[in-house]
């Protein structure tokens, strides 16, 4: 009897994000599995206390499936594919982040929660990760 064995590869905070790189790794050509998502479809708040879901691949397709997954860019990018620089400092180590700082997003959150709709307003903002400096993204 063959025994497969089955490493986890890497854990997201939702299935949202895993499935988007275990379809990569199956475009890849690995084999790839999700764990604990269902859960966490179910109530996202259980999340953490779960561990997130998890991304399993075979224990022989493991070190290919981290050169895959290390291949992708963490930061953000401008829409033609180059980094975002970072206002202060030069860095393009900028990921962003949404923040509910006006009433505007805190009424557009407190109506989603309310009517269960996704949030209609949103602010984007972006750190950086060499001098944690926070800034807006330039308008073209």
């Amino acid at each position: 009897m063959n025994k497969e064995t089955f490493k986890i590869v890497a854990t997201y905070i939702y299935s949202s994000e895993a499935i988007i790189f275990k379809g990569k790794l199956e475009s890849e050509g690995i084999e790839a599995f999700l764990r604990d998502n269902f859960t966490i479809d179910t109530d996202p708040l259980v999340s953490n206390a779960v561990g997130g879901v998890k991304l399993y691949v075979k224990s022989e397709d493991f070190d290919r499936a981290i050169e895959i997954l290390d291949s992708i860019p963490k930061y953000e990018l401008t829409d033609d594919g180059k980094p975002i620089v970072c206002t202060k400092c030069g860095g393009n180590q900028v990921q962003q982040f949404s923040v509910i700082d006006d009433a505007k997003s805190f009424l557009s959150m407190l109506i989603a929660l309310l009517f269960i709709v996704l949030p209609l307003y949103i602010k984007r903002r972006y750190r950086c990760k060499t001098c944690h400096f926070e800034f807006k993204k330039e308008k073209k």
